[in-house]
């Protein structure tokens, strides 16, 4: 079995020497510029370029509902392995409400690379201060406030902010939710007032949160997160059992070779390993998650039957 094991890396590893990228390679992503999908996907284009990975990355930023103009875009790159894209819950989601025009299962996996959890919040100036004042607010009337998302209504966002207020007992079949186009527009309109209360992945909060300008009223995790998010309390901790996490990776067009997918594979995880991408989940609050395309894959699957259920639980699809 040793044998075979290492007979199989020897194997995977040769096959990635046989091809490497250019002349240019493009990331495509699904959010604004400024947004965490932004963040991740340009952090890793740097990296792979200054390991000598990759030749020049172009990211190109195509937000739309659903990401679909994203997925309409790998569609047509149909075996083009220098075209990238953003992998995330968010597609999962998507799926799960019948919404993509084509699976995410048509497209190549190529790794997982981060956990990353939802945080609720509010201008500094709220009388909300915590997830229980929310609650209370909304248990009242449950369209009292506007949320914000980004970028569609149930996604893992959204899924964010319900499944505690849905702990909670309020009827989140009539929250008044907004989406925008990214996390940075949601928190753009919330200190301008045209919003209550946003629901986003910690990295969209970090600049405002040491400005002082907003406070977080809880976060998804199962404990506490560090850095500038230490003194925000979990769902859990404020009496409310909700748990929320969801992960981003890389993605290929369908079609793409072996030699190919295993390259890429390669590159993402060597990226992942240095002290820069480390210091950049720590900034953020991401979690380190690397796995390869079959896990991905197995990962993905069961996460859909999961969120298939809460959706049709919050009558956000038909059963």
């Amino acid at each position: 079995m040793g044998a075979l094991a290492a007979g199989s890396a020897a194997g995977l590893a040769a096959a990635a020497e046989s091809w490497a990228p250019g002349p240019r390679v493009e990331f495509l992503v699904p959010s604004g510029p400024g947004a965490a999908l932004d963040a991740a996907a340009r952090k890793l284009s740097r990296l792979l370029e200054q390991q000598n990975l990759s030749p020049p990355v172009v990211v190109s930023n195509r937000s739309s509902a659903h990401g679909i103009v994203v997925l309409q875009a790998l569609q047509q790159a149909e075996r083009n392995p220098n075209v990238l894209a953003t992998l995330s819950s968010s597609l999962v989601y998507s799926e799960a409400q019948g919404a993509l025009p084509v699976p995410y299962t048509e497209f190549t996996p190529l790794a997982t690379l981060l956990t990353e959890y939802v945080v609720v919040a509010v201008r500094a100036d709220s009388p909300l201060r915590t997830g229980g004042d929310l609650i209370a607010r909304l248990r009242q009337d449950p369209a009292v406030l506007s949320i914000g998302i980004a970028t569609t209504l149930g996604n893992h966002i959204h899924l964010g902010i319900a499944r505690p207020l849905k702990a909670g007992q309020v009827d989140v079949t009539r929250l008044r939710v907004v989406p925008y186009k990214s996390s940075a527009e949601s928190l753009t309109a919330l200190l301008g007032g045209h919003l209550d209360v946003i629901s986003a992945t910690t990295p969209n909060v970090v600049g405002q949160l040491k400005a002082g300008a907003i406070r977080l009223l809880a976060v998804a995790s199962p404990r506490r997160l560090g850095g500038v998010f230490a003194g925000v309390p979990t769902w859990q901790e404020q009496g409310i059992a909700a748990v929320g996490q969801s992960v981003q990776g890389v993605m290929a067009p369908k079609g793409i070779s072996a030699a190919q997918q295993a390259y890429w594979t390669r590159a993402l995880r060597e990226v992942t390993r240095t002290p820069d991408w480390t210091e950049f989940l720590a900034l953020n609050q991401w979690q380190d998650n690397f796995q390869g395309p079959k896990e991905t894959a197995v990962q993905l699957a069961t996460e859909y039957r999961e969120v298939r259920a809460l959706l049709t639980e919050l009558r956000l699809v038909q059963a």
